[in-house]
């Protein structure tokens, strides 16, 4: 086969093999080559005797316990994760030792030095394999970082890193090359998935602060969330080289020619705002709106409140709705409801006795509250088929969904009314019959 014939990527290929080829003999012949390999076999074995001594020790010290979910136990936990990297790394800087040795005694360490490459790639697949659990972060080291590694470990890095550079993409009277591009999508993710994982600490942390009002936990959360993504951001725009003076006028250029189409999502970031400064209707909250909506706040976002029904529902809201409309809130804090519970009885009853009676039958109900007024049970009116009444009771809570106040209140009423004998009617009517018409009683007469 005539290499000269052959396309150029299957020459450089042929280069190559001949060099790797060149290298691999030079190694096999040399006896600091083999004294080197030595070395290498002798750092990996020290290594894996370490970690025997060491992984169980660092495995007790970072585990806290399962009841534990501060801080300082979540970073336990993520620290916990790397412990598998231990053996690849500790082999990695004990060869590292090793190729200072034979470098000074030999002056060379080519051998020692690529068994270094390897061990290093051993732990990138390690991180690769069993650590990283996100799932970008996943695909991101299987398509970027596992071959970058072993691209480090044959030495070859440096040539893709340069074609890579040398690959220009323009974009109007911008250009990057793609190792810019490659840079700024594995930083990015990098930092933007510790500034998420820093988030969700923090949140957790605030959202334990038992003593501060649900809204103020609320708001200082998404100002922790906007600061973490905020230097986040700037980080990573000091790492790509990016001026911010050039974002600004481009930020501001795109902010005017936005600022129309998004009035409402401005409103209703606001809006959220102020209803957490407010905290006039935070998350577990029933409200009910003017347009009908109605349910317990589960979330509120940025955007908008998320409200669940007792059939199970979720009903998006938008904050701006709960500024520019009336709202009814059914739990605010200290607040009592008051509901009411019709029934009547027959008119051969002495109506007297009904009230105290019925009072004393619904104070038995371990959630009717006392104050701030006891069961009031009055006479509203007379009706067709008995004496109207209703009760009138104070509750913690509302009467829906596992709540069936009004339903325990009348099986209360409906009890205590029969042990006393007071009957409870149903619908009647009375027929008045004053006779037949004339002309059906003179036929009666004929027959």
């Amino acid at each position: 086969m005539d290499p000269e014939n052959q396309p150029e990527i299957v020459r450089q290929a042929l280069v190559y093999i001949q060099q790797g080829w060149d290298i691999a003999q030079s190694w096999l012949l040399s006896p600091a080559a083999w004294s080197q390999f030595a070395i290498l076999v002798v750092a990996y074995l020290l290594a894996i005797l370490i970690t025997r001594r060491l992984r169980p020790l660092a495995t007790n010290i970072l585990t806290p316990p399962a009841d534990q979910e501060h801080v300082l136990a979540q970073t336990r936990r993520f620290a916990l994760l790397f412990v598998p990297l231990m053996l690849p790394l500790l082999a990695y800087a004990l060869t590292g030792i090793g190729e200072s040795v034979t470098r000074s005694l030999f002056g060379s360490g080519a051998v020692i030095a690529f068994g270094k490459r390897v061990f290093l790639f051993l732990a990138v697949r390690i991180l690769v394999r069993d650590i990283l659990k996100d799932p970008f972060l996943r695909l991101l080291g299987r398509y970027v970082l596992l071959p970058a590694a072993a691209l480090y470990t044959l030495g070859l890095l440096h040539l893709a890193a340069a074609r890579l550079e040398a690959t220009i993409i323009p974009l109007g009277n911008m250009s990057f090359d793609l190792l810019w591009l490659l840079k700024g999508v594995v930083a990015g993710a990098v930092i933007f998935w510790l500034g998420r994982w820093w988030n969700d600490q923090s949140a957790s942390y605030i959202q334990a602060q038992e003593e501060m009002r649900p809204a103020t936990r609320q708001l200082a959360a998404k100002a922790a969330e906007i600061a973490i993504f905020g230097v986040a951001f700037l980080i990573l725009m000091n790492l790509l080289g990016i001026s911010l003076t050039s974002i600004a006028v481009l930020g501001g250029a795109v902010g005017v020619g936005l600022g129309f189409g998004l009035q409402k999502i401005a409103a209703n970031f606001i809006s959220g705002v102020i209803l957490l400064l407010e905290g006039q209707a935070t998350v577990g909250d029933y409200v009910e709106l003017d347009g009908g909506e109605a349910g317990t706040i589960v979330k509120s976002t940025a955007r908008a409140m998320i409200l669940e029904t007792f059939d199970g529902r979720w009903i998006v809201v938008p904050n701006e709705d709960f500024i520019t409309t009336r709202v009814v809130n059914y739990s605010d804090a200290g607040s009592a409801n008051r509901y009411e519970a019709p029934f009547s009885v027959s008119y051969d009853v002495d109506i007297n006795r009904v009230p105290d009676i019925v009072e004393r039958a619904v104070a038995t109900h371990p959630d009717v509250l006392t104050q701030p007024e006891p069961p009031d049970c009055e006479l509203r009116a007379f009706g067709d088929s008995g004496v109207e009444f209703a009760v009138e009771f104070w509750v913690n809570g509302l009467d829906d969904g596992k709540n069936k106040y009004t339903s325990d209140v009348l099986f209360l009423i409906w009890n205590a009314l029969k042990a006393e004998g007071i009957e409870i009617p149903f619908p009647q009517r009375v027929v008045h019959h004053k006779g037949l018409p004339p002309v059906l009683s003179a036929a009666g007469d004929a027959e």
